[in-house]
Parts: C-alpha cells; sequence; structure tokens
C-alpha cells in the first residue's frame, strides 16, 4: 500500500496526506476516508446521465469562472479529455455546483468539492460520499499530469479508474525534491518527461497520483485562490470549519 494519500469519495475518495503527517497517521488516513463516487447514490438532487459527447463541447474557448469565498479562479478545460469535458460543462451550465462546498481541503495536497450533499449540509457533517448517479469513463492522458493548478476527477477505487459524474479535485501540491521525484518514479513504474520533472520541482504538485486520475482541465487565472483556500482551518475529515462555497458560470471568448 502506498504511503501517499489520494483522491477518493465514497464516491471520490480524495485521501491526500498533509505534510507533517506520520506515515501511520497517513495510513490511518487512507484507510478511513470514504472514496468520493464510490457506493453512495444518496444524493438529494440526483441528475440523469448527460450525453457525454463531443457535441456537448462548447467550443476551444470555453472558460468555465469558479467563484469562491476567498476568490475567483477560472479554469480551462482540455479538449484531450472530452467525456470529462463535457460533463463538466454541463453541470457547470446547469448551475449543479453553485452554492456547493470546498469539503475536504489539505494543505499541501489539493482542494476538493462537488459532493451534492454539502450544500445544505449542517455543521461538521461527515462529506464526501454524494453523487450524481453515474461515472465518467476514465480519461487518463499521460501528457496531462498533477501540477499545481490543475483540475481532476475525484473516484472511489473501482478498478477501471472511472471518474465520479460530479466531484472534483484542484491540486496545491508543493515543490518536491529530487528524491521525491525518484520515489514517484518508482511507483508510478515510470520515468517522468523533462517537463513533468520541471513542473514538479519548480511549481510543484502531486506527482504519485499520475496515471491514476483524470486530469481535465487547469488554472488559467487565480492560482493564488487555491492557497488561500489551501491554508484555512480545517476540523474532522479534512472540512474547513468555516464553510466555502462555490459557484460557476461558462464564459466564452469571441
Amino acid at each position: 500500500m502506498s504511503d501517499k494519500p489520494e483522491p477518493e469519495s465514497k464516491v471520490i475518495k480524495f485521501n491526500p496526506m498533509k505534510q507533517t503527517r506520520n506515515l501511520a497517521f497517513a495510513l490511518l488516513v487512507l484507510l478511513s476516508i470514504p472514496a468520493l463516487a464510490q457506493k453512495s447514490g444518496s444524493s438529494s438532487q440526483p441528475a440523469p446521465k448527460p450525453e457525454m459527447t463531443k457535441e456537448n463541447d462548447q467550443g476551444p474557448d470555453t472558460l468555465v469562472e469558479l467563484s469562491t469565498d476567498l476568490g475567483v479562479m477560472k479554469l480551462r478545460l482540455y479538449k484531450e479529455t472530452p467525456l470529462h469535458r463535457a460533463n463538466f460543462l454541463k453541470l457547470a451550465g446547469e448551475g449543479f455546483y453553485d452554492s456547493l462546498l470546498f469539503h475536504r481541503v489539505i494543505k499541501g495536497f489539493m482542494i476538493q468539492g462537488g459532493d451534492p450533499n454539502s450544500k445544505n449540509a449542517a455543521p461538521g457533517q461527515m462529506l464526501g460520499a454524494g453523487d450524481i448517479g453515474y461515472k465518467i469513463p476514465a480519461e487518463i492522458v499521460s501528457t496531462l499530469y498533477h501540477r499545481k493548478g490543475v483540475l481532476a476527477a475525484a473516484r472511489d477505487n473501482n478498478p477501471e479508474k472511472a471518474s465520479s459524474g460530479c466531484q472534483f479535485y484542484i491540486v496545491q501540491g508543493k515543490p518536491m525534491t529530487e528524491a521525491e521525484i525518484s520515489m514517484a518514479e518508482q511507483r508510478l513504474g515510470t520515468k517522468l518527461s523533462p517537463e513533468q520533472k520541471k513542473d514538479y520541482t519548480t511549481v510543484g504538485g502531486s506527482a504519485w497520483l499520475d496515471g491514476s486520475y483524470t486530469v481535465f482541465g487547469e488554472v488559467v487565472e487565480g492560482l493564488e485562490v487555491i492557497d488561500k483556500i489551501a491554508a484555512v482551518q480545517t476540523g474532522a475529515a479534512d472540512r474547513p470549519v468555516t464553510d466555502l462555497r462555490m459557484k460557476m458560470k461558462l464564459i466564452v471568448n469571441k
């Protein structure tokens, strides 16, 4: 078993590990946190499965504006992952994500949201098990990797690595040392490209997640907002003590 945190939920378990946690505690966390989109199906507002085809894609210049209580980010979705792109655009355009929480925040790793159960969650309520009733087939592309600022889909431990239909995370990560790069390569069973190594040692990220989760977009404006969210005080299951809500809208550049 890896000593690194993984994204999960009972539908998508994104279970990253804080820098200061020791190995034993990290393993405990990894075992105890539900995966983002796994067993639940308990979403209070289940949505029908979208027609996830390229026809849903609203063009290469479409961005998503993600507003939060701590600032605004703009997301660009990758054409290389058309199913995830189409699904995210559909949900964002329908207002599905509006008023949902960033329910899982781990400094130095990632910020996670998209659980529909978080919309009306009581303080201290455990979150992460909500889903939308379907999964998206994995679209793992080797050139899309977990550097700081990327948008990726959470998932449970299904062998196909299919993604949750709604839960996502944005990587914060941290600059990696050469030793950490080497360890990541051993875990992945492959060598990182020179571009990957440069990004991971300068910008930072979470290389050990590569090849296991679908990366389908990136923050093109507002990287500092990730750091602000990652720095908030958290309580049980890494839920922020003060609720952090989101709102999304599509931006089409003409």
